[in-house]
């Protein structure tokens, strides 16, 4: 072979050495490519957490949720969900102004029922975020009011029911509904409120401070007669399709709901 052919020969050997070279990953590489990523895990989690106890509630509730937008596959997500929506009814039920509230001056003549009917919320909750033991009121002073319409949905496959204000999540409740598919589905509305309800049942009038009611504290009835939320004496039964129709909450949790939604609330109910 002459040396003209040796030299071409060994000029594509040197152009495949370096071929190689070039794309053989670097030991580890991957690993810290995995790490950095997962650093950025646990200083936006670190951050989150020590926002929250510094009582940054707003920012807190940012970084949780930007955890769950950025690492939708974590094992921890569904973690960061129920600390973002904890901050969420903190946040509901403190004086700390947000994007969906306001800071309403009372008038002459107002009450805090007509300041609810007006701003379409519950006396309850203007009562809970302003710390008001009574519902008495003087013009001039300066109280958060909601100004966002909520809205509900009950998902009947998963036994959940998922408070929202615009398309944002407040909150997701286990609740129990109708055994046999007797949760009626479809758009509804809530028409009525009632604090500790008496059950009325076939044949019988069972009183509110009875342990055979099975209303619980609270009721929350919808444009179907005889339908609604409610809370339970069964919470042993939640995540279960049990009722005879109704969705049942837990007492604690019903009671948060009835703080927060108005009469005339929507109410979506999907199998």
């Amino acid at each position: 072979m002459n040396k003209k052919w040796l030299l071409v020969i060994a000029a594509v050997l040197l152009v495949l050495i370096i071929f190689i070279i070039v794309n053989i990953k670097k030991p580890g590489a991957s690993s810290v490519v995995n790490k950095g990523k997962a650093g950025s895990l646990s200083g936006i989690y670190n951050k989150a957490v020590s926002l929250e106890a510094k009582g940054d509630l707003q920012e807190a509730k940012s970084l949780y949720q930007k955890l769950v937008n950025d690492f939708p596959n974590s094992r921890e997500i569904a973690n960061w969900q129920g600390k973002e929506e904890a901050l969420n009814i903190k946040l509901l039920f403190s004086p700390i102004l947000t994007p969906k509230s306001a800071l309403y001056q009372i008038k002459p003549g107002d009450t805090l029922a007509k300041v609810a009917k007006e701003f379409k919320t519950t006396v309850e909750l203007i009562m809970k975020s302003n710390n008001l033991t009574s519902d008495k009121i003087a013009p001039g002073r300066k109280i958060k009011v909601w100004t966002a319409p909520f809205s509900i949905v009950v998902d009947k496959s998963q036994n959940i029911l998922i408070l929202k204000t615009d398309e944002e999540v407040i909150k997701t409740y286990i609740v129990s509904t109708g055994a046999n598919n007797s949760t009626p589905v479809g758009n509804f509305k809530i028409t009525n409120k009632l604090t500790n309800p008496t059950w009325f049942k076939a044949g019988a009038v069972v009183p509110a401070n009875s342990p055979e009611n099975i209303l619980g504290t609270r009721w929350l009835g919808i444009d179907v007669p005889g339908y609604g939320i409610h809370g339970t004496t069964e919470p042993k039964n939640l995540g279960k399709q049990v009722t005879q129709g109704c969705v049942r909450m837990s007492n604690a949790e019903v009671e948060e709901l009835y703080t927060i939604v108005p009469v005339g609330t929507e109410v979506t109910i999907v199998d």
